[in-house]
């Protein structure tokens, strides 16, 4: 298994903090040693950062622990290869254009049979199953809507899509089209909300801690989603499988797929 982060924020954030505990995690304290990504939203577009390799050793990983990109929306994956070889374009995230604005989408986990579904006009480079659903994903929302629609419909059409994909196995999801970040759950993600009055967070897997009282303004409000918790002194609070999550400038609604109980 693989294991992802997620950030949504309402002002620009720094997120080196969670960034440097998920890298450790690739082939040093976890065995997510096979490949790395990380993607920083700037409006509708982004700026991505991709390696096959360890991020526990990777010379880039660690530069951009040492910067400071701010960005609103990001999402960041360490790879636990299962399906498709070690290789760069099988290396989370994924992207695409879409009605103008960059899509992203990061997943882990395993889906028997989506290879068989049929694709619309995005194609995967890689040979991933996870590349495979997002262009199928991606695909279904093309036919259905000829503009980006309302951002309720679209959270109702995404979170019916990854049911769909969450009956083929495990389904565990970040994707963004650069206004909102949406996380499934499959099987294992929890996350987490910042906001005043701010205190201070261990990292698990790295001797840093942070005072983001020092850090931050009142008005902050900022949500972390990971695939375990990354911090020992916060809490955070896991998703039950099938969650459907959309954030907003840190907000959070908690959606469930038609017909789920």
């Amino acid at each position: 298994m693989c294991e992802l982060l997620g950030m949504s924020a309402n002002v620009p954030t720094d997120i080196r903090f969670s960034f440097a505990g998920l890298a450790r995690r690739g082939g040093d304290t976890g065995p997510h040693a096979d490949g790395w990504g990380i993607s920083f939203y700037d409006g509708r577009t982004c700026r991505s950062f991709h390696e096959p390799e360890p991020s526990s050793r990777s010379q880039l990983a660690r530069l951009l622990r040492d910067m400071s990109i701010k960005s609103r929306i990001v999402v960041a994956h360490v790879r636990k290869a299962n399906r498709g070889r070690v290789s760069l374009e099988n290396t989370h995230p994924f992207a695409r254009e879409l009605w103008g604005r960059r899509w992203t989408f990061a997943h882990n986990g395993q889906l028997k049979g989506v290879k068989r579904l049929p694709l619309g006009s995005f194609m995967p480079i890689g040979s991933t199953d996870s590349e495979h659903a997002f262009c199928w994903m991606l695909g279904r929302l093309q036919a259905r809507f000829q503009a980006l629609p309302r951002p309720a419909t679209l959270d109702r059409a995404v979170a019916d899509l990854a049911g769909e994909l969450h009956g083929l196995g495990v389904f565990n999801m970040l994707l963004t089209d650069s206004r909102t970040l949406y996380a499934h759950c499959g099987k294992r993600l929890c996350y987490l909300t910042r906001r005043a009055p701010f205190g201070t967070a261990t990292l698990i897997d790295e001797d840093w801690q942070v005072d983001f009282a020092q850090e931050t303004s009142e008005s902050d409000v900022v949500t972390v989603i990971a695939t375990q918790a990354l911090t020992r002194d916060e809490r955070w609070t896991d998703l039950a499988r099938g969650d459907v999550l959309t954030l907003r400038d840190g907000a959070i609604r908690l959606l469930r797929p038609a017909g789920a109980s």
